[in-house]
């Protein structure tokens, strides 16, 4: 409304100027035409009456002019307010640039602006955007200006302005101003805090005259305004980019969290929670779809044991990381439940302790499965059972190498057992038989199988494959023979049993034995055999060695050749020797 009343009284006061231009022009015409009707009559009219007519015309002419051209500024500088007031109520830089650009034009009327903005990493200016009278967007291979201008005003921070820059003697050997025949030229630097942030530079290449100081002092002014709102929006843009980024980081974060197998969940100095995923929210048997954010930690778990307080505690003061604590409680709808826990201080950027992280992961069934693995170790070897990968590996079949055998039986048993009660035998020969394979297992053999009163091992087996395998047996033939001895200085002479042991070497094929629904880790073949043969007529407490398992461990050994002995099942008669001692 203010705006209109001014116009509307400027063209008021413009009109009233041309109505007495004519008043006096019309009075001096008047004046003119009767002069010489006048002068015949006798009168004549005042010395310069006429030529003070005309000057009071041009005088009205001239002032008609400066209220023209004050209108004009004032336009301009409510113009400078309007579009200031626009361009920083905006924070896209786009937006701000378009308009900056539009009213650079608007205001000096030049035929092109281009605008460059400091590289904020190099230091360079780069050009950001240019456009003509017609508010078209110049394109950047269509660049055409006066480096040296541009680089003077970037350089001293003071503005630069010339009426004809084809005379002016500043730009005399700039080729740009020659070779794209510049003429008027306004360049005005944008600074923020007394820094150049970037330059405005306007040009025509028609007209002299066209830029005057006034415009020059209107365009510096424009250009501190400018410069604010560029600031402010590429202050806008880089948190906008930064804010960006942080969400992005925080969707990765979640979509991290809702993918880790184990559960997560962090807590405030408070003991609240701050954070927990979908696999804690599972293990701990919560509502998905409830949110937990901001309950109390302890209000979410089962009832755990006083450890727990103290390792919160603990990560929260001492900033101590505690790794793998194991928690077994009790949890309505499934019973006991075996939970593993990590307990980490959480920290800012300034390292200050903001609160607790936890990883829990559910054990539960992983225990369960331990304890059904542990009750199947106690029916076959253990090298079997750690061998299981799927259900593959359980197919029949077998594979061909050299293996040592070892067989060993109590010898007497039959007899002895007829004197006492099943119980009690049952507790003498697990006793023998724990010492058997004692020795075995120290010597990394692996239990074949118990036959009532015989033990069954075998050495360098694809399971547990061993270069040593025929010393390994021997030795554990011989640790077995020395418990045995000593174990018989602590019991009763009734209750003393002995062992007849055979070893041989040579090859076997080992592997899954029996049927798709019944399988059996062994040996088999002529090998085999032999080594039960030694077993067989080996006496109480000897043991034989075949020539082949004797021939690799001499060197380790002291044995004594026996006479050549023919086994059942072989027309050849067999080398064989009696350990005596082991090296």
């Amino acid at each position: 409304m203010e705006e209109v009343s001014d116009n509307k009284t400027t063209r008021s006061f413009n009109d009233e100027l041309d109505h007495i231009r004519r008043m006096a022009i019309d009075l001096r015409d008047v004046l003119m035409q009767q002069r010489e009707a006048l002068k015949a009559s006798g009168f004549r009219l005042p010395p310069g009456t006429t030529t003070t007519l005309n000057d009071i015309a041009r005088r009205l002419d001239v002032t008609r002019n400066r209220v023209g051209a004050i209108e004009h500024e004032r336009d301009q500088y409510r113009a400078l307010a309007d579009v200031a007031a626009l361009i920083n109520s905006s924070l896209d830089l786009t937006q701000v640039l378009n308009e900056v650009m539009d009213t650079i034009i608007q205001l000096s009327g030049a035929e092109r602006g281009y605008l460059m903005l400091r590289n904020e990493e190099t230091g360079g200016l780069e050009f950001r955007i240019a456009r003509n009278m017609d508010r078209q967007t110049i394109d950047s291979s269509a660049f055409e200006v006066s480096r040296s201008v541009v680089g003077r005003v970037a350089e001293s921070g003071e503005a630069i302005m010339t009426t004809n820059a084809q005379e002016d003697h500043r730009f005399q050997h700039s080729e740009s101003i020659v070779g794209y025949s510049l003429r008027s030229i306004l360049c005005v630097p944008l600074k923020v805090k007394d820094e150049v942030t970037g330059v405005i530079y306007t040009d025509n290449k028609s007209l002299s005259e066209l830029f005057t100081e006034r415009s020059r002092d209107l365009m510096v002014a424009f250009a501190n305004q400018a410069a604010v709102a560029i600031e402010n929006a590429r202050l806008f843009a880089r948190v906008k980019a930064t804010l960006d980024e942080i969400s992005e980081m925080k969707k990765l974060q979640d979509n991290v969290f809702a993918s880790i197998a184990s559960g997560v969940i962090t807590t405030n100095t408070e003991d609240r929670i701050t954070l927990i995923n979908r696999r804690a929210q599972q293990i701990l048997d919560l509502m998905l779809e409830q949110d937990q954010v901001g309950v109390g930690l302890r209000d979410v778990l089962p009832p755990l044991d006083a450890r727990f307080d103290t390792l919160v505690e603990q990560a929260a003061h001492s900033e101590q990381r505690l790794i793998g604590v194991e928690f077994e409680t009790e949890m309505v709808g499934r019973g006991q439940v075996n939970l593993s826990m990590n307990f980490s201080p959480l920290k800012d950027a300034h390292e200050n302790i903001q609160g607790v992280a936890i990883v829990l992961d559910d054990l539960t069934e992983t225990k369960r499965r331990e304890a059904q693995i542990a009750g199947v170790r106690r029916y076959l070897p253990t090298e079997v059972v750690d061998g299981i990968r799927s259900s593959a590996s359980l197919k029949l079949g077998g594979t061909r190498q050299t293996i040592s055998i070892l067989f060993a039986d109590i010898r007497g048993f039959s007899t002895f057992s007829e004197q006492l009660d099943p119980e009690r035998l049952v507790e003498i020969i697990n006793t023998y038989m724990t010492m058997a394979s004692d020795a075995i297992h120290v010597h990394q053999g692996v239990l074949d199988k118990f036959m009532g009163d015989a033990v069954m091992a075998l050495y360098n087996t694809p399971l547990r494959p061993q270069e040593d395998h025929a010393l390994r047996a021997v030795r554990s033939a011989w640790t077995m023979r020395e418990e045995i001895q000593a174990y018989h200085q602590t019991v009763d002479e009734l209750d003393r049993l002995q062992f007849g042991t055979g070893i041989h070497t040579g090859e076997a094929v080992v592997g899954n034995v029996g049927s798709p629904s019944r399988l059996d880790y062994t040996a088999m073949g002529d090998s085999v055999n032999l080594a039960k043969r030694l077993q067989e007529v080996a006496r109480p407490m000897q043991i034989l060695l075949s020539d082949e398992t004797y021939q690799i461990v001499k060197d380790h050994v002291e044995a004594v050749e026996l006479e050549p002995i023919q086994v059942k099942g072989r027309t050849q008669y067999t080398r064989v020797y009696e350990l005596i001692s082991v090296v």
